[in-house]
């Protein structure tokens, strides 16, 4: 996505495809209100992102997932000063197609045993009946239909988060690697893995929940149990985290730049201002409580020059 309204300032924000949306609409409200100010913002992953502003490419990195230290120590090491803003809630959203009755909830054993990296070959739910008895997972056995999976690639934040809500800690217990089954069709696309899992009658798969919002009527929300029954993935659920995937959505911004560019200092403000918390609703997202909203608006008036 592109805003262009004159050419002194520009302004380029890139990163994470879950928190793209809620950059485009912010962008294009300063566009409108601020003359002379050019921006653009993509979404190819939280990795490639954060890629992108350690080497000095960008203004702001869109992530889903915190930075991580050896992206910090690569920042570090280019002279990239930068300040971490909590701007929204997102709950990771596990899908399947509308047309599966089969299925409505899983838990975190279920799905290490479906997507997990002890999953790869299973190209049936059922395959993974015995994996799923023996981690004690709480739906299984599963139902003997074609288990067809789409989702985030490692590019993404979403991919990263998770395998760390819902793998890492299984994994380590059995002494294997932290990471999905590498058999599946990935995309950093979310409305290609939409896709995907709306053609599927019995597929797998897992997006941001403003994703889901939007194609409520091609996919189906998988409620999940985190030890206290199924929660569907709702915008209250997520707030309070009842919802057991619910993770928190940040923008890294360069405050070297933003010292010299009054624009992406505007942006950041606006961002933070109300109409930013109106722009993650409109993407589909959960505003932050009162508290963490104000954090984040101390953090950057710390910072702001």
């Amino acid at each position: 996505m592109a805003c262009t309204a004159g050419t002194a300032v520009d302004v380029v924000v890139s990163g994470s495809s879950t928190v793209e949306p809620i950059s485009a609409l912010v962008a294009q409200q300063l566009v409108r209100d601020v003359d002379d100010v050019a921006i653009t913002v993509d979404g190819p992953g939280t990795g490639d992102g954060f890629e992108r502003f350690c080497n000095g490419e960008t203004d702001i990195a869109d992530a889903s997932r915190p930075i991580k230290d050896e992206e910090i120590a690569t920042c570090e090491a280019r002279g990239i000063p930068f300040v971490e803003l909590l701007v929204a809630v997102d709950g990771i959203t596990v899908l399947t197609s509308p047309r599966n009755d089969l299925v409505d909830c899983l838990d975190v054993h279920d799905l290490y045993a479906l997507l997990g990296p002890e999953s790869r070959g299973f190209d049936r739910w059922s395959d993974a009946d015995a994996l799923g008895a023996e981690l004690g997972a709480g739906h299984a056995p599963y139902p003997d239909v074609p288990l067809v999976v789409t989702g985030p690639g490692e590019e993404s934040g979403t991919f990263d988060t998770f395998v760390e809500l819902t793998i890492d800690d299984i994994a380590e217990e059995r002494g294997v690697d932290a990471s999905t089954r590498p058999d599946y069709t990935s995309s950093p696309n979310d409305n290609v893995i939409v896709e995907g899992i709306s053609g599927n009658t019995t597929a797998l798969g897992w997006v941001g929940y403003a994703f889901y919002e939007e194609s409520r009527d091609a996919v189906k929300a998988i409620a999940i149990d985190g030890g206290e029954g199924c929660v569907e993935p709702t915008a209250e659920t997520i707030s309070t985290g009842a919802y057991p995937l619910a993770r928190p959505l940040f923008i890294y911004v360069n405050t070297a730049r933003a010292a010299e560019s009054p624009g992406l200092a505007e942006y950041v403000d606006l961002y933070l201002s109300d109409a930013g918390l109106a722009a993650v609703e409109e993407a589909g997202y959960v505003p932050l409580h009162e508290d963490d909203l104000a954090a984040a608006r101390a953090a950057w008036e710390a910072v702001r020059p």
